[in-house]
C-alpha cells in the first residue's frame, strides 16, 4: 500500500516504509511504529 494517511498506514501494515526524496529513509516494524518516528524519518 502507498498511502500518506498515517492512521491506515498504521492501522493495516504489518511493515513500514518510509520514503522521502525518492529514497527509502526508514523501515519499521508495526510494533515500533508510532506517527512521531515516521514523521522524524519523514522529515530527513
Amino acid at each position: 500500500m502507498i498511502s500518506s494517511e498515517l492512521p491506515e498506514v498504521l492501522g493495516m501494515s504489518d511493515r513500514i516504509y518510509v520514503v522521502a526524496e525518492g529514497r527509502i529513509t526508514g523501515e519499521l516494524l508495526i510494533e515500533e511504529a508510532t506517527q512521531d518516528a515516521i514523521m522524524a524519518l519523514a522529515t530527513v
